[in-house]
């Protein structure tokens, strides 16, 4: 019995079947058949797509220029404050060691 591959999709894919449905109003029946992918798959990326459309940052890889650019910056100002967090640690560790010279 063989195991089915599960196929990937290109963001630009996404966003171009989604907007068949968004922005030039083919039913997601319609979309997921013209497309060749599943319903599921279909409502999951128009969904997605209607959000980052509202300024909602989705959880999954953004489809739309701008939501990818605030991901972007999201995960630097997390790596910056992680950063930040270990120089502080270090910084304070560094004093602690210094102190007792200074007694």
């Amino acid at each position: 019995m063989s195991r089915r591959d599960r196929r990937s999709f290109t963001d630009e894919f996404k966003h171009e079947a989604a907007s068949l449905v968004v922005t030039q109003g083919y039913s997601v029946a319609e979309a997921s058949r013209a497309m060749g992918v599943g319903p599921s798959a279909m409502r999951r990326w128009v969904e997605q797509l209607e959000g980052e459309h509202s300024g909602v940052t989705p959880k999954a890889q953004a489809m739309t220029p701008d939501q990818q650019r605030i991901q972007e910056l999201e995960s630097q100002v997390k790596r910056l404050e992680r950063e930040k967090s270990i120089l502080k640690k270090a910084t304070a560790l560094l004093m602690s060691d210094e102190m007792p010279h200074l007694r």
